[in-house]
């Protein structure tokens, strides 16, 4: 492993997406996102993705700066096209659009078209900050990574699945996960040479369970190139039959209701769909009710006795905050080949990374 510091890191991927196109905004959003994903610990979701993303720009199935169109305006419901931009600059822009229509109550605001939107987490983040509930259910068109229970061909996405529960003078509840027992993400993160995946998140065609990444991806180069996953398995879905089944209503959701198109044969381009409903309990008069239930609640769900002598009960977003303020302080832990892959994403571009030498730990991967 390495260890690289959030400013440098931050600067390389900049430039990364600059060279390959986008503007100095959009390259800053991008690296921002992605490293924010890493300092929460959802490496998954960080800066091991922009070579995917990388190729999928050279492929043509994202653009840079693209515009995102309206739609359908009726009122507290809209319907986004991405336009197959960068969904981080897609995505923050619909987080915004569901405030204000919001403000006076609730709204539902569908998204299609758009690219990777990244830790959606960051977004149900951003409506908490700013007062509202959020719900947010995703697909990827054209992503087709986890079977179904009972089954083992891929036939769904990872489809995210996020809400966000604002708490006034205190960290918001943030519940983020994919329906598949596993991201894709750590997959790929567990292919670079990071941490090795857990026993039997994958199954193979013939039924049999692993936890081998190269049976998504198939070859170790096309693990490197984050495009083909030419592999024979699937990923499984998370909680059996009830994961599967919440899988298949992200797909329905945003895939179908949006038109970005679900996880099938005929839709090639990954493209992410989202509907989210934003709730503003001030306008409804309920935030005070709300957040004095929510407090007295929240207290007494972690004074439960810990399973483990060592355990702590733990509410969702705590990890994801305790991790961001220690890789703050040490670095970002990358993986040795998933650095190099970095670093080769960087040379391509016409991108020195010697430029980029500020790092710690024990290993430093300029030398």
């Amino acid at each position: 492993m390495v260890l690289i510091q959030v400013a440098p890191l931050t600067r390389l991927i900049t430039d990364i997406f600059r060279a390959e196109g986008c503007s100095d905004a959009e390259a800053g959003r991008i690296a921002a996102n992605l490293v924010a994903a890493n300092l929460t610990g959802h490496d998954s979701h960080g800066v091991l993705r922009t070579p995917r993303y990388v190729w999928l720009l050279r492929e043509g199935q994202l653009r840079p700066d693209r515009k995102p169109e309206i739609v359908i305006d009726a009122g507290a419901f809209v319907l986004v096209d991405g336009q197959h931009g960068f969904g981080q600059t897609i995505a923050p822009l619909s987080v915004e659009l569901g405030m204000r229509k919001a403000r006076d109550g609730v709204a539902v605001i569908a998204v299609r078209n758009s690219g990777h939107i990244g830790r959606v987490g960051d977004w149900a983040e951003m409506a908490a900050a700013g007062g509202f509930i959020s719900v947010h259910f995703v697909n990827v068109a054209g992503s087709q990574l986890v079977a179904p229970f009972g089954g083992v061909a891929r036939r769904m996405s990872t489809a995210p699945f996020t809400v966000g529960f604002p708490m006034e003078g205190a960290e918001p509840v943030i519940l983020d996960f994919a329906t598949s027992i596993v991201a894709e993400g750590k997959i790929m993160v567990a292919a670079s040479g990071g941490t090795p995946l857990p026993p039997g998140v994958l199954i193979d065609r013939d039924g049999s369970l692993t936890n081998d990444p190269l049976k998504l991806y198939g070859t170790a180069a096309d693990a490197r190139n984050r495009g083909p996953r030419t592999g024979t398995g699937a990923i499984r879905a998370m909680g059996e039959h009830k994961g599967s089944g919440l899988a298949l209503i992200c797909e329905l959701l945003a895939g179908a209701f949006t038109n970005s198109g679900c996880c099938g044969p005929e839709n090639r381009i990954n493209a992410n769909g989202m509907l989210s409903f934003y709730i503003n309990p001030s306008a409804l008069g309920l935030a005070q009710s709300m957040a004095a239930e929510a407090r007295t609640y929240l207290d007494w769900v972690k004074s439960a006795r810990p399973a483990k002598p060592d355990g702590e009960v733990l509410l969702p977003g705590e990890p994801e905050r305790r991790r961001r303020a220690q890789r703050l302080a040490e670095g970002i832990p990358l993986p040795d080949d998933g650095w190099a892959s970095l670093c080769e994403t960087a040379r391509a571009a016409n991108i020195d990374p010697m430029r980029y030498r500020a790092v710690s730990g024990k290993l430093d991967p300029f030398t």
